[in-house]
């Protein structure tokens, strides 16, 4: 039980840290070099990225994050007589949970829309598509971002508190 435990919790600290790093690096990097360029390559390129992010290894972490934060949890739970990294397991989950609504309540459906906005070359006025995609996508990627950085971070105070089984 210990041995398991321990693991979920491994691999949710790790699942997590890719998934905020992912987050991260939309927040401090591809959005903000993105701003920079035409309506047409902000249309396109985030197209692009909505389409080849949806692979196993994005849903292995997406995914992945929240099972075995979960399992982590449930563990802790079940053999946890003194506290120990109860709280920050909690914790950690409680700050994922709500980055997982984030994506599936603005973010996915604002990337569906842009696909849905068809093929630039088409697009009577992919500013417009711009406007009603860029700064609702970014600000609910940034609290996402927030979420799964302390979500990640209380999982590295789990992993402190219970050390190796």
């Amino acid at each position: 039980m210990e041995t398991a435990r321990f693991a979920a919790l491994v691999a949710a600290t790790i699942t997590t840290g890719l998934v905020s790093g992912l987050f991260y690096g939309f927040s401090v990097a591809v959005m903000p070099g993105l701003r920079a360029s035409s309506d047409r390559t902000v249309v396109e390129t985030m197209q692009r990225i909505n389409v080849a992010i949806l692979n196993g290894w994005f849903l292995l972490g997406y995914v992945g994050a929240l099972v075995f934060g979960g399992l982590a949890l449930v563990l802790q739970l079940a053999g946890d007589a003194g506290g120990g990294a109860t709280v920050p397991l909690a914790g950690a989950f409680a700050a994922y949970l709500p980055a997982v609504v984030v994506t599936a309540r603005v973010n996915i459906p604002l990337n569906n829309a842009l696909a849905q906005a068809g093929p630039v070359e088409a697009m009577a006025d992919p500013a417009a598509v711009r406007r009603a995609f860029e700064d609702p996508w970014v600000r609910a990627n940034t609290g996402r971002t927030v979420l799964c950085a302390v979500s990640f971070g209380l999982l590295v105070w789990a992993l402190v508190l219970n050390g190796q089984p």
